[in-house]
């Protein structure tokens, strides 16, 4: 099984000492890209859960920057501690509680200071008791402070630094002295001593602002703190923990006759707060530069703003198209990372900001309008090469390779600039390919302003000569008329393209001009065709090309594409259908209506040559694949709540294998983040492979022939087919009602086989001397089975 698709932009990356590395938390694993070529060289497994926080164990001197050491921590509970240059695992400690964040002020100050190693390693981590969230009644704090020794492989008792409703990310100065974490409108910042051990009393300040803080970050040589929030201003307080961290020193104590300080609020410990605004949303990232002279800051509008600290002048790195999420900067002055919320990384060149090198997962998947979601899908498969087509944000296709786990390339399909705000006004809601991923179309939609200015555009697309970029071919401005477009489906040669419309009707288009002259190609209406003025909501062609199938509301009619002649109208759903796609050779056609809460869902198969149901289900169905060369139908199936508390399943959703003749699945695979996920068939050599993206586009490949995988899931789908959840409507059954249930027929069957098969049974001993005195088996073999049946069993696992 191939896995991919994880987001690398969940948690903040670290650079290698050397800075030619970068270590990304991808899922359950940390992945290791290099920085010159941005491609993956290794990866660390080993966590059982999201990882959370990577940190890089420093070089004491130049002369072992080559030191390839980190720790991380991960929501499975445990701290691991790496060999990232092997890779190996060298230790694990288990706290068994889901870890959040982790720093390690010591490695941070032997840095800096270039003093002895500590005898112990001590680090806070901020995790979620559950126990504390459970109970309500004392509405205890499940978010917590605590402190651990590294080095002994277990937490400090009895410390316990803060408590809050949920854990909160730590900041800490790049020198280890000072680390904090923002609750609200509070931020509440420790001092790391001098020598830190498990009896020392950590001192606590707090500082108060008017709204929400959403992140903070450390001056590297001054007692300075910024912070951001809600609104999109910048915080800064210089001279913090006066009273609090060095008044005990003997230092210079403030006291109730000095002047309020300017721009603190409240008993606040700084000596003034300055307020900076210039972003128009929240604050997502914030970081000083290694010299402190600097403050780069940035959040919703993908514009990265480097402050000077004592003027408070800017200038900018604009148009970077996405939310900036994190900040890293590299023990190479000269490097840094940011990460974006299109799942990209960039690795800048510092001062200038210039982007040498990204890092590009699969697009995460991005917002519609509540009115355009039933007619908007994220992503398509290139079935052919394994690339799935991703619609995202900035008004861009990206092409991403399923079995390399990497972009391939980035089609703009519209010049928009980035909207920071919530009114979207032009939507990319509709992306389709070819067969063979040589054609493409795609289908925008441009928002009206109080009923005026809206339109659609459809748009046709050829692959160029190095099978990467498409070249726009044809601009089609409202297609049909005023109406939105629910559909596009190609020939299976390429050369004809269907678009179906909301507004009653569907318009078949054909490519004119030489293929070799990209120039010359264009793409004109050849048909229009309608059908009692329905909503036309799907369509595909078969796969010799002969037959369009284009769903009217909730009937089927069968067209002749070349001549535009009406052919058949079969069938007659409960809701309008969705999707439309032939199985094979084109001897049955897959049906799915729509699945709104309150709704009736049905897939259904109808028989070509009978014109006729098949057979059908009332199933949510969120996704359906047919395969070329066989008559295999896989459908991604979203479960009911109830039904997956009950079965105790290991997801929101099942992928169903059916051959098209038979109603009865021949495997299943229970899966995670149903909703919104698709899946398809892809080829690989000579085999073709499921390929399933959820929700969130992460995504597995594997064999559907598998006999392993097919055996154990097989059996939980019946259990689950048994109780409810996929009820089955037979042809017969659709016009003179239902036919006994599937249930009893399988437990007669499987009866009889135990009574012909000897040890099958669990019970042998009630039919083990049944039966004529010729037919029964030896004495010494019904001994062993009797005495079988007699001895309790017991299951145990074999390391």
């Amino acid at each position: 099984m191939i896995r991919g698709g994880k987001s690398f932009v969940s948690s903040p990356p670290a650079f290698s000492n050397d800075a030619k590395k970068l270590l990304v938390c991808t899922g359950n694993t940390v992945s290791i890209f290099s920085t010159t070529t941005g491609l993956q060289v290794l990866e660390l497994e080993g966590h059982t859960a999201l990882v959370t926080s990577i940190t890089v164990v420093p070089a004491s001197t130049p002369a072992t920057r080559i030191l390839c050491n980190c720790w991380t921590t991960s929501l499975d509970g445990t701290i691991k501690y790496w060999d990232f240059s092997m890779p190996e695992l060298m230790k694990t400690i288990s706290i068994q509680l889901p870890i959040y964040s982790m720093v390690i002020p010591s490695l941070l100050a032997q840095q800096s200071e270039t003093n002895e190693q500590p005898s112990d390693i001590y680090a806070y981590i901020s995790v979620k008791d559950a126990k504390n969230e459970a109970n309500k009644q004392k509405k205890e704090l499940s978010g917590k402070i605590l402190k651990c020794n590294l080095s002994k492989s277990r937490l400090v008792r009895g410390v316990i630094l803060s408590e809050s409703k949920k854990p909160e990310n730590i900041s800490i100065s790049s020198t280890g002295k000072y680390f904090g974490i923002h609750e609200k409108r509070k931020l509440r910042i420790w001092e790391v001593p001098t020598k830190d051990n498990k009896n020392i009393n950590h001192r606590k300040l707090r500082l108060s602002h008017t709204k929400d803080v959403t992140c903070v970050a450390f001056h590297p040589t001054d007692r300075i703190v910024a912070a951001g929030d809600v609104t999109g201003r910048i915080l800064i307080w210089r001279g913090f923990g006066d009273r609090t961290f060095v008044g005990d020193n003997g230092r210079f104590l403030k006291n109730d006759d000095d002047e309020e300080n300017p721009g603190v609020r409240g008993d606040g410990d700084a000596d003034s707060c300055t307020t900076w605004h210039w972003h128009s949303a929240e604050v997502k990232v914030l970081f000083f530069s290694s010299d402190g002279a600097y403050l780069y800051s940035g959040g919703k509008e993908g514009v990265l703003v480097v402050w000077q600290l004592d003027t408070g002048k800017k200038k900018f790195l604009p148009r970077i198209g996405t939310p900036l999420v994190n900040f890293t900067t590299s023990p190479d002055p000269s490097l840094s990372s940011i990460s974006c919320a299109d799942n990209r990384i960039h690795i800048l060149k510092m001062p200038s900001m210039e982007i040498l090198k990204s890092i590009s997962g699969i697009k995460l998947p991005s917002s519609i309008p509540e009115t355009l979601k039933g007619s908007s899908q994220d992503f398509v498969f290139d079935h052919t090469s394994g690339l799935v087509a991703v619609r995202t944000e900035n008004y861009c296709i990206q092409f991403y390779s399923l079995f390399d786990d990497r972009e391939i390339s980035e089609v703009q399909v519209c010049e928009r600039n980035h909207q920071p705000s919530d009114d979207v006004m032009t939507i990319l809601n509709k992306v389709a390919l070819s067969y063979d991923g040589c054609m493409m179309g795609t289908v925008e939609t441009r928002m009206s302003e109080e009923g005026i200015g809206g339109f659609v555009t459809l748009k046709f697309w050829e692959r160029g000569p190095h099978n990467n970029d498409f070249t726009l071919s044809t601009v089609i401005y409202e297609p049909h008329r005023d109406a939105g477009v629910s559909a596009i489906a190609f020939h299976p040669n390429g050369s004809m393209a269907v678009s179906a419309s909301y507004g009653g009707d569907f318009k078949v288009w054909v490519r004119n001009g030489n293929g070799e002259d990209k120039l010359r190609c264009r793409w004109g209406c050849h048909a229009v065709g309608s059908y009692r003025k329905k909503a036309m909501t799907a369509a595909a062609f078969s796969g010799d090309g002969s037959v369009l199938a284009v769903a009217a509301e909730t009937v089927i009619t069968l067209w002749d594409p070349e001549k535009n002649i009406l052919v058949a109208v079969i069938g007659s759903a409960l809701e309008s259908i969705v999707n439309l796609s032939f199985i094979g050779d084109s001897k049955f056609l897959a049906s799915a209506s729509a699945s709104r809460v309150g709704s009736n869902p049905q897939l259904s198969v109808w028989s070509m040559s009978k014109l006729s149901l098949s057979w059908s289900y009332k199933l949510h169905i969120e996704g359906i694949a047919c395969s070329e060369k066989d008559s295999l139908l896989a459908v991604l199936v979203v479960l009911p709540e109830s039904t997956s508390k009950t079965h105790n399943t290991t997801g929101n959703g099942a992928i169903l294998l059916f051959n098209a003749e038979d109603p009865v699945p021949i495997a299943s695979w229970f899966v995670t983040k149903a909703k919104g996920g698709g899946v398809a068939f892809i080829q690989r050599s000579s085999r073709e492979l499921v390929a399933y993206v959820n929700g969130d586009h992460e995504y597995a490949i594997f064999n559907p022939n598998s006999e392993e995988e097919e055996e154990t899931y097989e059996r939980k789908f019946r259990d689950t087919v048994d109780q409810g959840i996929g009820h089955h409507i037979g042809g017969y059954a659709s016009m003179y009602g239902e036919l006994p249930e599937l249930k009893m027929r399988r437990k007669a069957i499987e009866a009889s086989v135990a009574e012909s098969v000897m040890g099958v049974s669990e019970r042998p001993w009630e039919t083990i001397f049944s039966g004529p005195s010729h037919s029964l088996p030896p004495l010494t073999k019904l001994c062993s089975a009797f005495l079988e049946s007699l001895m309790e069993k017991r299951s145990g696992m074999v390391e």
